[in-house]
C-alpha cells in the first residue's frame, strides 16, 4: 500500500517585506558600502602619491642637467590644497589626480631616448615635440633648445667631443633622419616617421594660428627668412611673426652678436627658428641660451630654403624610405658630397663596429682621436 505525502506549498516572500530586508539586506549593503569606501580611499591615496612623487622628482631640463623627471612643473599642488573636504573632496581629488597623471604620462613620453654612437636621441614624433614646445611656452621658465639631427650630426659629434657635449646639453635631440629612426626601432621604440625639420615647422605654425604664438626667423641667405615669413603668413592666416633676420656669411663681431641678441629679445618671440645649418645652429643655441629671453629655440636647417621656395624637397616616398640624401646629393654634389659619401660611410662603419663590440662610443666624449676636428657645413 503506497502512502502519499503531500508537499507543503512554499511560503511566498513579498518584494517589500521590510523585516526580511532589514534582517538580511542591510548587512550586505553595509559591507558593499565599506568596500567601495575603502577602494575609493585607496585610489585617492595612490593617485595623490603618484602626483607627489612625479612632481617632487621633477627638475628643470637645462644645460648639463639630464632629464630625471617629468619635463614640466605646474602649480597643481595648490589645487589639491584648495579642494573641498569630506567625501566630495575625495571625488574631486581623484579626478584631479587622474588628469595630472595623464599629463605626466604624456610628458614622460618625451623623455624616452636611445643612444646612437654615444649621442642621446629622444624617441619622439612631431606631435610630441609640438606638445613639449607648447608646455615650455606656457611655463616661460628659462630658454629651451631643440636640435634636429641626423647621420651628419652624429658623425660630427664623433669628430668633435665639444659638439657631442653640446648635443648632450640640448633639451631635445630629435631624429631628423631615417637611419636614426631605424636604430630607434631596433631598440624597441615605436617611431613611425622622423622629425623632419620642414614638417615640424609647418605643424607648429598650424598650431600657432589657433594659439597666437609669436615667431622669429633667423638665418638663411639674404631675403630667405623674409620670403619664408611671407609664405607662412599666406598659408596660415593670423600667424604672428614678430621678426626676421638673415645671418651674414662671415664671423660677427661681439658688438654685432649683442645687437642681434638684443633685437631678438626685444621682439619677445615664443619660438626662435634657426636656419643656420648643423652644427652651426646647435652651437649658436648653446652659446646664447642664457642671454635670450625666448622660451623655445629650434634649429631646422634647410627648412628655410625648402619652405621659402629656394630649393626643392625630395618626394615624400624618398623621404620616408631614407633616400632624401640621394635627391639632395644630385642637387648639390659639390657641397654635400663629403657629408653623404664620406660621413655616410663613416656612420655605417661606426654602427657595424659598435654592433660587433669592437668599439665603444661613450657619451662623455669621442672614442676617436681628439686631434680631428669636424667641419661646419650648412644643412
Amino acid at each position: 500500500m503506497c502512502s502519499y505525502h503531500a508537499r507543503s506549498a512554499p511560503i511566498p516572500i513579498q518584494i517589500w517585506d521590510w523585516p526580511f530586508i532589514i534582517r538580511h539586506g542591510f548587512p550586505f549593503i553595509f559591507f558593499v558600502f565599506i568596500f567601495l569606501l575603502t577602494l575609493l580611499h585607496g585610489t585617492r591615496i595612490y593617485l595623490s602619491s603618484f602626483h607627489k612623487v612625479t612632481h617632487s622628482s621633477a627638475k628643470p631640463r637645462g644645460v648639463g642637467v639630464p632629464p630625471s623627471g617629468p619635463p614640466f612643473r605646474s602649480a597643481s599642488s595648490k589645487l589639491f590644497e584648495e579642494l573641498p573636504r569630506g567625501l566630495p573632496g575625495w571625488f574631486a581629488e581623484i579626478a584631479l589626480a587622474m588628469a595630472l597623471r595623464n599629463q605626466a604620462t604624456q610628458a614622460l613620453k618625451v623623455q624616452a631616448c636611445f643612444p646612437v654612437l654615444g649621442v642621446r636621441v629622444d624617441a619622439v614624433q612631431i606631435i610630441d615635440v609640438v606638445a613639449q614646445m607648447e608646455e615650455w611656452i606656457r611655463e616661460k621658465a628659462g630658454c629651451h633648445s631643440i636640435a634636429a639631427t641626423g647621420m651628419h650630426g652624429i658623425v660630427e659629434a664623433q669628430h668633435d667631443p665639444e659638439f657631442k657635449q653640446i648635443l648632450k646639453a640640448t633639451d631635445l635631440v630629435v631624429p631628423d633622419g631615417m637611419p636614426l629612426v631605424w636604430l630607434g626601432r631596433r631598440q624597441g621604440h615605436l617611431l613611425q616617421r622622423r622629425v623632419y625639420g620642414p614638417d615640424l615647422l609647418l605643424a607648429f605654425c598650424e598650431r600657432s594660428a589657433e594659439k597666437g604664438y609669436r615667431h622669429f626667423f633667423y638665418g638663411g641667405k639674404p631675403g630667405v627668412a623674409e620670403r619664408l615669413a611671407d609664405r607662412l603668413k599666406t598659408q596660415f592666416v593670423g600667424m604672428n611673426i614678430v621678426g626676421t633676420n638673415s645671418h651674414p656669411h662671415r664671423p660677427l663681431s661681439p658688438a654685432e652678436e649683442e645687437e642681434i641678441v638684443a633685437m631678438i629679445s626685444s621682439a619677445a618671440p615664443d619660438v626662435l627658428w634657426l636656419g643656420l645649418g648643423e652644427p652651426k645652429q646647435d652651437r649658436w643655441m648653446h652659446e646664447r641660451k642664457d642671454k635670450l629671453r625666448v622660451p623655445v629655440l629650434v634649429g631646422v636647417g634647410a627648412a628655410f630654403d625648402m619652405l621659402s621656395g629656394g630649393k626643392k624637397q625630395a618626394p615624400r616616398w624618398m623621404r620616408d624610405h631614407g633616400l632624401e640624401w640621394f635627391f639632395r646629393l644630385m642637387q648639390e654634389p659639390r657641397r654635400l658630397g663629403r657629408r653623404y659619401l664620406v660621413y655616410g660611410a663613416q656612420f655605417i662603419a661606426y654602427i657595424v663596429l659598435e654592433s660587433l663590440g669592437l668599439k665603444k662610443f661613450d657619451a662623455s666624449g669621442s672614442s676617436l682621436q681628439k686631434g680631428t676636428q669636424g667641419h661646419q657645413a650648412r644643412t
